[in-house]
């Protein structure tokens, strides 16, 4: 039955997907009007699904025990970097390729892609560790992995922990997540017009990211992706190595299951769609890091049906 309701879910995902990209087929959507489905989903509809979700499932006995849950996907991730480095040092990657490859290896994009995922086939049960794991992702992304980046580059290296990588953490859906936990802890409640309200905002976020995802396909040259020797290894990283740390890690804590199965599913997404905004940044191999992003992307999409069967 559970494994029917997976399958369910991501027939419902390759559907908006699969839209996303014909619609921009059909020019409805062009490189001028799709970068508004993410401005939506990053400053309207995360934040508010997040502050609704929080409030809607937890109080505070609840919440402690759960954010505790944070040390799971930290450790992993920091074993996973580990790997990354050693990785790209056997391979001998360029300067110019070397950090943005450690950043991909282990930073994946879990929430623009993880929530829409994770709700479609675990359903709204799944959103609170969605955000455990975002909350390691997002911080562990703009301090080592942005340095890692800005190693690739022409210009000075970035602080480890700087006023700009911290204003990166605290984005629209961490504050999101800020203000839930606050107000739960607090015992505050919203008026029931203002959750009603952040429920239908919060509704778009899936929609909104799988049509973001068929458009983004579309701009893939398939042609031009080569599997080279460290592509395969990234893929192996993405897909392999990264979900089996979690599941090893996991195993050294007491966690509910559901949670364990989120951070699989977590860890088994495309790399962090900002790798190539930090690349052009930093003057790093800037199409490299567009291969990077766009070829675990497309292979998210047959790793999530074959950890489904797994888990």
């Amino acid at each position: 039955m559970h494994f029917f309701q997976a399958l369910e879910g991501l027939f419902s995902i390759m559907i908006m997907v699969s839209t996303g990209y014909y619609l921009t087929v059909k020019k409805f959507f062009t490189p001028e009007n799709s970068s508004l489905l993410p401005l939506l989903v990053n400053y309207v509809s995360l934040p508010t699904f997040m502050i609704w979700s929080m409030m809607n499932t937890f109080d505070r006995a609840k919440l402690i025990p759960l954010l505790s849950g944070v040390f799971v996907p930290a450790i992993s991730m920091l074993i996973s970097f580990s790997i990354g480095v050693v990785l790209s040092n056997l391979l001998k990657l360029p300067d110019n390729r070397r950090g943005t490859f450690r950043s991909a290896f282990f930073c994946s994009s879990a929430i623009f892609v993880g929530l829409p995922v994770n709700l479609a086939l675990f359903g709204e049960g799944s959103v609170p560790f969605v955000l455990v794991y975002f909350l390691a992702n997002a911080f562990l992304f703009w301090t080592i992995g942005n340095y890692s980046i800005s190693l690739s580059g022409k210009s000075a290296p970035a602080k480890l922990i700087s006023l700009a990588s911290l204003r990166q953490v605290f984005s629209p859906p961490f504050m999101g997540f800020i203000i839930a936990i606050a107000m739960v802890m607090s015992g505050l409640r919203l008026p029931n017009f203002i959750m009603v309200t952040f429920k239908y905002l919060g509704n778009m976020t899936t929609p909104l990211s799988m049509l973001f995802i068929g458009i983004v396909m579309y701009g893939v040259k398939f042609k031009e992706i080569r599997l080279t020797k460290d592509l395969l290894i990234l893929l192996t990283g993405r897909f392999v190595i990264s979900p089996l740390i979690i599941m090893v890690v996991a195993s050294f804590f007491p966690i509910p299951e559901l949670m364990k199965k989120v951070f699989v599913i977590q860890s088994a997404l495309p790399a962090m769609t900002q790798t190539t905004l930090m690349a052009r940044l930093y003057g790093a191999d800037t199409e490299y890091a567009a291969v990077l992003v766009s070829t675990t992307t497309i292979f998210a999409l047959i790793a999530i049906p074959i950890y489904m069967v797994l888990i």
